[in-house]
């Protein structure tokens, strides 16, 4: 079964404990869930656990791009380039084309002589390794631009900010959302999944890891699942989830935080996203529906890892950089939304975290336990596969190879045949073909899930209050079939009503509490108290981005604690 009901979390956890399996994956990241989903689609019993909710951490919490990465190219990383390159056009074309579409981006040009050939160069060999890949279909091959055509693609600029310009093509995603389609794909194909299932500790034979003991958060109980390979994908929390097996391991990971801004459209006049270079990184303007996202920062993070805080020091930094080269300046009542995630790095020699690697590395610190860790977001099937390649060679069977570049996403099979027919589907429902084309994008074929839902209840094609984007009955599917626990799965992942919405997403919350509440079977007091959770939440966040520092910024978000504690 695809559907991440409650019931079938329960079942999950249940079954886990019937037999040995082959493969326990730790971690609901994108890395987990792609794991889980290489192991399932190669024949292996799999279980995946998550201790709190799927893409709760990094996979939520990232630019939303799938991308190469220019600045890699700089820094004459060819193969992680390449590898990247050859995965988005992988998800572009096959596994994934209805949650990753092409975004275009504008690269202002500064000085006249040596950076156009430098830069255009660098794009330029971009361009030609992903056509060499054979993975760039649907995306158009960059071009110079002058200044004057420069500022008719992105009006938004200042005149004197540039000279001229480069644009080329890359994709976006919604992380959060693809994420949970991983995890749903692994299930559809016999994978066992349960969120708020924490690894509390590894069971052992001697040295060898032989599986671990999980505590099921919403009810305390402690249940044991054994497991032939157990697989670490747990991101920036690798080393407290190595100390459980009481190793250290082969590497350490470090973390770095990157925060987001989230604007209005209007705001920012541009038909293209915009790609610009700071002293320390890069810095995008990358077009998300009727918003700009705009990030990021590249700093070290040392403090409580499942909320980091984004400051105010971190917020004016943003905004400087971007009003440095835009003719109307942004200002902190511009900003509708605001996220901090954590980029689980490979330590190194250098102080900075922007110069640590991204490539990802697979250990196998004591028997029975594998760790991937590093890697982007891009390349998470890659990590994935070479995780359970690592884990293979520790099962006495023979086992196929990865097949997941060949493994299109749940909702993938017909999208383009339904996107054509979006009109006649919007007429058979009922509903405005923009409806219909937003819940393609989220849902792709099975668009058809909600859409029998709507006939069953026609009132669920309300939206949402404060967040006209989104439909009522996204919110119910979010429970029935996406696993959603909790009133922040929804506001924060299953939707993005907790960045787009200038509230964010307090006036949604009622409703969607309402919604939530007959297939989770809360009373009215587990209801009430969902919703001041949330607002809770809303202003900790809020309080923390008044904050100068990292400590107390920290310390204000932490003033909303979650609401099933996490154990230690």
């Amino acid at each position: 079964m695809a559907d991440l009901s409650p019931a079938a979390r329960e079942d999950a956890m249940a079954r886990m404990t019937e037999q040995e399996l082959d493969i326990l994956v730790v971690g609901g990241g994108v890395v987990g869930a792609g794991s889980a989903l290489d192991a399932v689609t190669r024949g292996l019993t799999t279980a995946i656990v998550e201790g709190r909710d799927w893409a709760s951490g990094t996979s939520s919490r990232s630019s939303k791009l799938i991308h190469g990465g220019l600045r890699y190219l700089e820094m004459l990383d060819f193969g992680l380039v390449r590898e990247a390159l050859r995965e988005r056009g992988l998800l572009l074309d096959r596994i994934a084309p209805h949650l990753v579409r092409p975004v275009r981006f504008l690269y202002p040009l500064q000085h006249r002589i040596w950076e156009r050939p430098y830069v255009g160069a660098g794009i330029a060999l971009y361009d030609t390794m992903a056509y060499a890949s054979g993975t760039a279909h649907g995306l158009d091959h960059h071009r110079h631009l002058t200044r004057k055509h420069a500022l008719r693609e992105a009006p938004c600029l200042r005149p004197d900010s540039l000279t001229g310009a480069i644009q080329y093509s890359d994709a976006q995603v919604d992380d959060a959302r693809h994420t949970l389609t991983v995890v749903r794909t692994a299930a559809s194909f016999g994978a066992l999944a349960a969120n708020g299932a924490q690894v509390v500790g590894f069971l052992r034979q001697g040295e060898r890891v032989t599986g671990a003991t999980v505590k099921d958060v919403e009810t305390g109980r402690t249940f044991e699942v054994r497991a032939k390979q157990v697989i670490n994908a747990t991101g920036v929390w690798t080393d407290d989830t190595q100390a459980l097996a009481d190793t250290r391991g082969q590497f350490h990971v470090r973390a770095s935080k990157g925060i987001h801004l989230v604007v209005p459209r209007d705001r920012l006049q541009s038909n293209t996203g915009i790609i610009l270079r700071t002293e320390k990184s890069v810095l995008f303007i990358i077009p998300w529906g009727r918003h700009w996202i705009i990030g990021t920062t590249d700093t070290d993070w040392s403090l409580e890892k499942a909320h980091p805080a984004a400051s105010a020091t971190d917020i004016d930094y943003l905004l400087e950089h971007v009003n440095a080269v835009i003719q109307s300046p942004l200002t902190r009542e511009d900003v509708e939304g605001v996220y901090a995630g954590l980029r689980p790095l490979l330590t190194g020699e250098s102080e900075s975290t922007s110069k640590l690697s991204r490539e990802h590395v697979v250990g196998h610190p004591v028997p029975g336990l594998v760790v991937v860790a590093g890697g982007k977001y891009t390349t998470y099937r890659v990590m994935a596969a070479d995780a359970v390649d690592e884990a293979v060679r520790g099962l006495d069977a023979r086992v196929p190879d990865s097949c997941t570049d060949q493994v299109p996403l749940l909702g993938a099979d017909g999208y383009r045949a339904l996107w054509n027919q979006r009109r006649a589907l919007a007429a058979s429902a009922g509903i405005h073909v923009a409806r219909i084309e937003h819940l393609l994008n989220r849902y792709g074929s099975a668009v058809h899930d909600l859409l029998t839902l709507l006939r069953q209840q026609p009132s669920l094609g309300t939206p949402l209050p404060g967040a006209d984007d989104y439909l009522q009955v996204e919110a119910l599917y979010a429970v029935t079939h996406e696993g959603a626990r909790h009133l922040d799965d929804v506001l924060a992942r299953r939707t993005r009503i907790s960045i787009e919405a200038w509230d964010r997403g307090v006036a949604a919350a009622p409703t969607v509490a309402a919604l939530m509440a007959d297939p989770l079977n809360w009373d009215e007091e587990q209801k009430q108290r969902e919703i001041k959770h949330y607002l809770m939440r809303v202003e900790a966040e809020r309080d923390s981005q008044t904050q100068l520092t990292d400590t107390t910024a920290e310390a204000a978000r932490l003033g909303a604690p979650d609401i099933v504690p996490i154990p230690e």
